[in-house]
């Protein structure tokens, strides 16, 4: 009897931090975000296809290097669909019972997995393609901005 007690404690827990993890969610890709659409606000562009354009311009790519970029951006640029994603989800948990909230708590965990999946092979796939410089200018303009900047 004490194993079962103890073992709904700590899905107690467990339900609760991933509760917890999907509220803030949405908070946290949107104040430290990742990649140049999502850090527009701190490199002076007025919008995430602004920074995107930047830092193209800023990579002088060439012809080779182009098709890799489109898919980077395009994948880059979606990532406002996602945060819309999460802000629904975290708004319908109070509508939930506890097993629906911990379905919907699992679904949106891997659908952000998937998310962050993709846009690691799409850096890694753009990145393959970039020279030394073109590199350093990547990485210093998609480095996640701190918290309070």
């Amino acid at each position: 009897m004490a194993v079962t007690r103890d073992r709904k404690i700590a899905r107690g827990l467990l339900a609760a931090a991933c509760l917890a993890a999907l509220g803030l969610a949405g908070d946290a890709w949107a104040q430290q975000g990742y990649g140049p659409a999502s850090a527009y606000g701190a490199s002076g562009s007025t919008t995430p296809e602004a920074a995107m354009r930047a830092l193209h311009e800023a990579l002088h790519l060439s012809a080779q290097q182009e098709p890799a970029w489109q898919a980077y951006r395009a994948r880059a640029l979606q990532a406002s669909q996602a945060q819309g994603r999460q802000q629904a989800a975290a708004r319908l948990l109070p509508t939930l019972d506890a097993p629906h909230r911990m379905d919907l708590v699992e679904a949106e965990m891997r659908a952000e997995l998937a998310e962050q999946h993709n846009q690691a092979q799409l850096v890694k796939a753009l990145y393959a393609q970039l020279s030394p410089n073109q590199r350093a200018i990547f990485d210093q303009r998609t480095l996640p901005r701190q918290s309070g900047q």
